[in-house]
């Protein structure tokens, strides 16, 4: 029975099917976009986009970390050049996630359905698109990008209006919980590993020094972190790096 079982599972869903279930299960992560995204919405006015402007970078960028730096980046008044490199290194571990995620489609997959879901693979969509079974059908991840893209926009907008209507003060405590975000994101790592505590500890570290370290702190905040966030990674991935870990499957 578990054979029959396995085997219904591995067998390919319909284009309709597949698209239902990426939708279903990218509920729960749209909603959590949506209130993550609405503090995102707050750092974008303090950076002076309008609603339609944070609707519009998060639709193209669906992504906190780089959204994040971008904004920041704006807010400083840094270079087009500066933004550029913030995003992409903020935004490099999808990289990684794509050629994971390129393994599982099947030889068939065009290279039109490789470039759209390319173009969306966050953290939460490539954890649910990675652990279906078998060739990963695209209209899956279609479904999945249906239901959170828009809700991670319209909670920038939303964001950007509250932000808006609220006072100046009441906007600087609402922007609290973006940092709030990223702490929820580092700690949980930090206690599985010391050495990723002692990173943290030391990027909190140099931030901190490079505003009063000669020459570097004459650089513009932007190019403070992408200098910090290269020099620190890179040492990291020397010293430190990182066994390789294969899973064992009986075939």
């Amino acid at each position: 029975m578990n054979n029959k079982n396995i085997t219904k599972t591995l067998q390919p869903q319909s284009n309709t099917t597949a698209f239902k279930d990426g939708m279903k299960d990218g509920i729960p992560i749209g909603l959590g976009y949506l209130a993550v995204s609405f503090s995102l919405g707050i750092m974008a006015k303090k950076a002076g986009l309008t609603p339609f402007q944070g609707f519009l970078a998060s639709f193209l960028c669906n992504a906190s970390a780089g959204e994040y730096a971008g904004f920041s980046i704006i807010a400083a008044g840094a270079t087009y050049l500066e933004m550029a490199l913030a995003i992409f290194i903020a935004n490099a571990r999808y990289l990684l996630m794509s050629c994971a995620l390129v393994q599982r489609f099947s030889p068939k997959t065009s290279i039109f359905h490789r470039l759209i879901m390319a173009f969306d693979i966050t953290d939460e969509v490539f954890a649910i698109s990675i652990a279906r079974p078998g060739f990963l059908n695209p209209y899956y991840t279609y479904g999945a990008m249906t239901t959170t893209m828009p809700l991670w926009a319209i909670g920038t907008a939303l964001g950007v209006m509250a932000g808006n209507m609220l006072p100046n003060r009441l906007v600087s405590a609402f922007s609290v919980a973006l940092y709030g975000m990223f702490l929820a994101v580092i700690i949980p790592p930090a206690k599985k590993d010391k050495i990723i505590a002692g990173l943290i500890v030391i990027c909190f570290t140099l931030s901190f020094l490079s505003c009063y370290i000669p020459f570097i702190k004459e650089m513009s905040d932007g190019t403070k972190t992408i200098v910090l966030t290269v020099l620190i990674s890179s040492i990291a991935a020397i010293l430190f790096p990182r066994k390789e870990e294969r899973a064992v499957t009986n075939e």
